[in-house]
C-alpha cells in the first residue's frame, strides 16, 4: 500500500519529512519550490503524482504567512495534478491560539486558516496538539489532532526514576494535559497558579500540590517567549523541588526566548521538531529535541491504509 503513498516536503519541515520518509521506507517525492524576485511563491511537483495519496508536511511557523502561503500553494498544485486524496500534515499549526474572540472586532483566525487550507483542495489534515482541541471542528474535512505524549512518556521513563517525578501544569488551562501525563507514568500532579498582567509577561502566585524533593516536569503545547517556564521553574525549585524539567511539544522560541532559557536554572527543555529547531536551539545548553518522525510516519501509514490513528494513544 505504501507504494501509492507520495510525501512532499515543504521548505518548513524538510528534515522531518525525510526522516518520516525513511520510517516509511520511502523516497520523498520531488518538488521544487522557489520565489520570484519580489518573494511570490512557485511549486512545481517533479513527479507523476495522478491517483497518488499525497501527503504534504509543512509546519506553518516562523514565518508563518510565507510557510502557510506554501502549503496552500503546493496543495492547489497536488489536486491539479489529480492526485487521489490531499493530506495536509501540519505539525505545528499556526494561528491555533487565535481560536476565539477575546475582544469586540477581532478575527477568529484558526477558523480562517482552516477554511483556506479546505478550500486549497486538502483532503484531509493531520496535526499534533492543537492548542485548543476544538480547532478540529473549524474544518470541514476530517481532521486527527494526534499528541506527542507517547514520545514524551517513552523518554521521561528512560531518564527519571519512578517515585522521583510529579508532572506540573504551568497555568490552570493546561491540567488536562498535565492529568493525561502524570496518569501515563504513574506520578502526582501539581498546579502552578498565575496572573498573567498583559500578552507575554506572567507573574507566579502560587503552587498547587507538595513538589518537595520532586523531580518536577513541567507539561505544556507550546513555548513562545519562554517566560511562564523560566517563572514556574523558578518558582517550583523555590518551593523545594529537587529539579525542574520541561517537556513543550511545540518550540516557537521567539525573540530572547533560547537565552532566557538557558540562562535559568531549568534543568532542561525538551521540545519536538515539529517546528525546524534554529542553530540557537541546537547550541543551547539545556534545550533538547526529540523526534516525533516515527509518530507522524505511523499515523501517515495507517491513513494511507485506512486502519485506525487513535489506536495509537490508546
Amino acid at each position: 500500500m505504501t507504494s501509492s503513498i507520495k510525501i512532499i516536503a515543504g521548505n518548513a519541515s524538510r528534515p522531518l519529512a525525510e526522516a518520516i520518509a525513511a520510517y516509511l521506507e520511502l523516497p520523498l517525492a520531488s518538488c521544487m519550490v522557489r520565489r520570484f524576485a519580489d518573494m511570490e511563491i512557485f511549486v512545481e511537483l517533479q513527479e507523476n503524482v495522478r491517483g497518488e495519496d499525497v501527503f504534504i508536511v509543512q509546519s506553518t511557523s516562523f514565518p508563518a504567512n510565507d510557510h502557510l502561503m506554501e502549503l496552500l500553494i503546493m496543495i492547489d498544485a497536488a489536486r491539479r495534478s489529480s492526485a487521489r486524496r490531499i493530506t495536509a500534515v501540519i505539525p505545528y499549526f499556526g494561528y491555533a491560539r487565535q481560536d476565539r474572540r477575546t475582544s469586540g472586532r477581532t478575527p477568529i483566525s484558526a477558523k480562517l486558516v482552516a477554511n483556506l487550507i479546505t478550500e486549497a483542495g486538502a483532503d484531509r489534515v493531520l496535526t499534533l496538539d492543537l492548542h485548543a482541541g476544538q480547532i478540529q471542528g473549524f474544518f470541514d474535512i476530517p481532521t486527527d489532532n494526534l499528541f506527542a505524549a507517547p514520545v514524551m512518556v517513552r523518554d521521561i521513563k528512560e531518564r527519571l526514576a519512578p517515585g522521583e517525578r510529579m508532572v506540573v501544569s504551568p497555568d490552570v488551562g493546561g491540567v488536562v494535559r498535565a492529568r493525561a501525563l502524570a496518569k501515563r507514568i504513574d506520578a502526582s500532579l501539581a498546579i502552578v497558579d498565575k496572573r498573567r498582567e498583559r500578552a507575554g509577561e506572567s507573574e507566579v502566585m502560587n503552587i498547587i500540590g507538595d513538589v518537595s524533593g520532586q523531580s518536577c516536569i513541567l507539561v505544556d503545547d507550546i513555548v513562545d517567549s519562554g517566560g511562564t517556564l523560566v517563572n514556574a521553574a523558578e518558582a517550583l525549585l523555590n518551593a523545594g523541588a529537587k529539579d525542574v524539567s520541561a517537556y513543550i511539544t511545540h518550540g516557537v522560541l521567539s525573540g530572547g526566548a533560547v537565552s532566557r532559557i538557558a540562562a535559568s536554572r531549568m534543568k532542561e527543555l525538551v521540545i519536538t521538531d515539529s517546528i525546524l529547531p534554529t542553530q540557537a536551539v541546537k547550541l543551547a545548553r539545556n534545550i533538547r529535541v526529540i523526534s516525533i518522525a516515527p509518530l507522524l510516519g505511523e499515523a501517515i501509514g495507517r491513513t494511507a491504509t485506512e486502519s485506525s490513528v487513535s489506536s495509537l494513544f490508546t
